[in-house]
C-alpha cells in the first residue's frame, strides 16, 4: 500500500468499485435529471434522479414487480421487463413535468443491446429526451422477446424435456415462453392505457 506525507486514501465506494466519480462529476454538471437504470440479482430498476448537496433526490422509480400489477409473467430481468419499466418511468417522468434526462448505466460495461440500453429505449418511447446513439439500442425483435420465442419453439420440436427445464419459471407462471411477444404487447398496451 502507498504510504507518505502526500498519500490521499480513496473515497471508501471508490475504493470498492462502487462509483466512478469522475463519470459522476460530469454528470452533474450537466444539470439534467440521470435516468439511472440497475440490473441487481433479482431485479432491474430504473430511476429518475437529481443531484442535491444532501443526496441525490429520486423523482421517478420502477421496479420489476410493479410489472405484475399490469399482468405481466414472464421474468423480471429480461430484455423485454426492461424495455417496459423504461416505458413505465418515462410516462410516470412526464407525468411530473421530467421531459430529458441523460442516461447513468454506473459500472455495467455499454454493450450493443444490453438490458440496460433496452430500459433507456422504452424512456425514449414515453417520450423523455434522451442523447443516445441508436445503434447502441437493442433491437425491435429482441425487446418483444423474438429470440426467446424462437428458441423455445425448437426446444419444443427437438426436445421437449430440455423445453420444461429451461423454461419452468414461465410455465409455472401460466405462460409458453412461444407466447411472449404476444404477451409482451399485451402488457405494453396496459401500460400505456394506464397513462
Amino acid at each position: 500500500m502507498a504510504r507518505g506525507a502526500r498519500y490521499k486514501v480513496p473515497l471508501k465506494r471508490r475504493r470498492e468499485g462502487k462509483t466512478n466519480y469522475y463519470k459522476r462529476r460530469k454528470m452533474i454538471l450537466s444539470g439534467k435529471p440521470r435516468l439511472v437504470v440497475r440490473v441487481l440479482s433479482r431485479t432491474i430498476v430504473v430511476q429518475i434522479i437529481t443531484p442535491h448537496p444532501k443526496g441525490d433526490i429520486t423523482h421517478v422509480s420502477a421496479v420489476s414487480q410493479e410489472l405484475k400489477r399490469y399482468g405481466w409473467k414472464a421474468s423480471g430481468k429480461n430484455t423485454s421487463a426492461a424495455y417496459l419499466l423504461g416505458l413505465l418511468a418515462g410516462l410516470k417522468a412526464k407525468k411530473k413535468g421530467i421531459e430529458e434526462a441523460i442516461v447513468d448505466i454506473g459500472l455495467h460495461s455499454p454493450t450493443k443491446g444490453a438490458r440496460v440500453f433496452a430500459a433507456v429505449k422504452g424512456a425514449l418511447d414515453a417520450g423523455l429526451k434522451i442523447p443516445v446513439g441508436e445503434e447502441i439500442l437493442p433491437s425491435e425483435d429482441r425487446i418483444r422477446g423474438e429470440h426467446v420465442a424462437n428458441y423455445a419453439k425448437l426446444l419444443l420440436e427437438g426436445n421437449e424435456k430440455e423445453y420444461k427445464r429451461r423454461f419452468s419459471s414461465y410455465l409455472e407462471a401460466g405462460l409458453k415462453p412461444e407466447k411472449l411477444p404476444q404477451h409482451f404487447e399485451e402488457v405494453k398496451a396496459k401500460i400505456l392505457k394506464s397513462f
